[in-house]
């Protein structure tokens, strides 16, 4: 596994994969985590019961997810409240996982994910529904880190 250290050289950012290991997640979760295409994912409603599960495309990296989406979305709206992610691997009854979102804005991760996206997703490799820094910049897309745990 690697994961993402960013470095300031000579007014740019570089990118310098160091390899760690996430230690709170068994083998099989942290291999289907590399693996699949698809994590589904559901955060609480306001009344403590769960929304329904959306399968979106991610980036796992370094023991934590990486994500998008629309601000608009019921998602990000229940995050931004302080929401718990509840998140099944794989499938909507693969292994499940906590998670707290974090919002991030750092273009050198967003574009990481781009990258990462490109190599995962082929209609992303074509330029379609890939993250880009400046639609996070603009509030156009929501880009998110997960830390992970096991229940």
């Amino acid at each position: 596994m690697r994961t993402l250290t960013a470095a300031l050289a000579l007014g740019g950012i570089v990118l310098m994969a160091t390899s760690t290991r996430a230690g709170n997640l068994a083998p099989a979760t942290e291999e289907l985590l590399q693996s699949s295409s698809y994590i589904y994912v559901a955060t609480q409603r306001q009344d403590g019961e769960l929304g329904s599960f959306s399968p979106i495309w991610f980036m796992y990296d370094g023991g934590k997810i990486f994500f998008t989406t629309s601000p608009g979305s019921w998602k990000a709206k229940r995050i931004a409240k302080g929401s718990p992610l509840t998140i099944r691997v794989g499938s909507e009854d693969g292994p499940t996982l906590i998670g707290q979102a974090q919002k991030t804005t750092d273009p050198a991760v967003v574009d990481a994910m781009g990258k990462a996206y490109d190599s995962k997703y082929w209609i992303s490799w074509l330029g379609f529904f890939r993250p880009r820094s400046e639609r996070v910049t603009e509030g156009k897309t929501v880009a998110y880190l997960v830390d992970l745990r096991e229940p």
